[in-house]
């Protein structure tokens, strides 16, 4: 999977989970989410987040791309 083609894939899992994008590249999710959550999260330096500020913003990213991946690959398997 290309760079834009995993940015796509980002933007359609975060936005089936409710999260308001505005139409932002995938590299931006992240701010979009850290906005909503109230966490200052800059597009330079962000050694002021603690580990729990930085989970918060990341979890639901990494955790619904997981899901989703796991759930085309079994409709794969089920396709066989």
């Amino acid at each position: 999977m290309t760079r834009k083609g995993l940015n796509e894939f980002k933007n359609q899992v975060m936005e089936s989970k409710g999260y308001g994008l505005n139409s932002t590249p995938g590299e931006n999710v992240k701010y979009e989410i850290a906005k909503e959550l109230g966490i200052p999260l800059n597009k330079e330096d962000n050694g002021n987040l603690t580990s729990k500020q930085a989970g918060t913003v990341g979890g639901p990213i990494g955790g619904n791309m997981v899901r989703e991946m796991i759930k085309l690959a079994q409709e794969q398997l089920a396709r066989k």
